[in-house]
């Protein structure tokens, strides 16, 4: 395969990857060595989040043609990508997470819901929770009412017995 037809391959993959995630994020590894590099990779396949070193250029034609034109001033010096295919709030949060203790790692922008984001925007991103977080306190207040219902429920047969002895004594009352 020559190098146009690599190069064109890497574009039509790299589209179908903005196109297919829920976010990503732009950061500039600079700086990070390869230690560092091999941690943050590891961090972020623990939640599911792809992360690409891809050329600018081979990014910003895939960009531009899915319509995201603010992308290119974001595309200069070294630049990772890290794509969240099921949460769009993973990359943002990983990311965050290990800039803070890697003051190399930059982040330069985001991309969510196929709009370009800024960095503050990634940063009120990552502290959003997490899906997982979303999905367990949506069960919470399902099964809240659900738990109260049935502890009613299980006492019923008691304060039942109380009830109706209480109305067949008012009935004996009012009948003599």
């Amino acid at each position: 395969m020559g190098s146009r037809a690599v190069k064109e391959q890497v574009v039509s993959e790299l589209r179908e990857k903005l196109e297919n995630s829920e976010s990503v994020i732009l950061a500039d590894y600079r700086g990070l060595n390869v230690a560092e590099m091999t941690e943050l990779r590891a961090k972020l396949r623990e939640v599911g989040v792809e992360f690409s070193v891809v050329k600018n250029t081979l990014t910003w034609i895939a960009a531009k043609d899915l319509g995201l034109e603010d992308l290119e001033e974001h595309l200069k010096g070294p630049t990772a990508l890290a794509f969240g295919f099921e949460d769009a709030i993973a990359p943002a949060k990983e990311l965050v997470k290990f800039a803070k203790d890697h003051k190399k790692l930059e982040l330069k922008a985001g991309v969510l819901s196929g709009n370009v984001i800024s960095v503050d925007e990634v940063k009120a991103l990552a502290d959003m929770p997490s899906r997982e977080e979303l999905l367990a306190k949506t069960l919470g207040t399902f099964m809240s009412p659900m738990t109260s219902f049935a502890s009613v429920l299980n006492g019923l047969p008691r304060n039942l017995v109380y009830v109706v002895e209480a109305i067949r004594e008012k009935k004996e009352a009012e009948a003599s």
